[in-house]
């Protein structure tokens, strides 16, 4: 898209076009690794107090909470298939990514 004509000006939401949750990537993980992987849900203000704890500026451990939060109501959800029609094929797996990641 970047060679080609038309897409000026345009906005592609690129997702996967299948959606999946941090617990069900960690229960992949798990499964592919054969290590207890978890996710644990914090509150916004307990991943903001993680996030300033390892360092972050306040102001930027705030954003990342917030962003985080809004992720969590499905403000990164998108349906469209514009990844999928961008290159042309179905997009990878969660799973496939996991065992790629984990060199199976």
């Amino acid at each position: 898209m970047l060679t080609s004509d038309g897409h000026a000006g345009r906005t592609y939401e690129l997702a996967s076009d299948h959606a999946f949750t941090l617990s069900e990537l960690a229960a992949e993980v798990s499964q592919l690794s054969g290590k207890t992987v978890v996710y644990n849900d914090l509150s916004g203000a307990d991943y903001e107090s993680v996030l300033t704890g390892a360092g972050l500026p306040a102001d930027l451990a705030a954003l990342l909470a917030d962003a985080d939060a809004a992720a969590s109501r499905g403000a990164l959800f998108d349906d469209g298939g514009a990844l999928r029609l961008l290159i042309g094929r179905p997009t990878t797996p969660m799973q496939n990514l996991v065992a790629t990641a984990l060199g199976i």
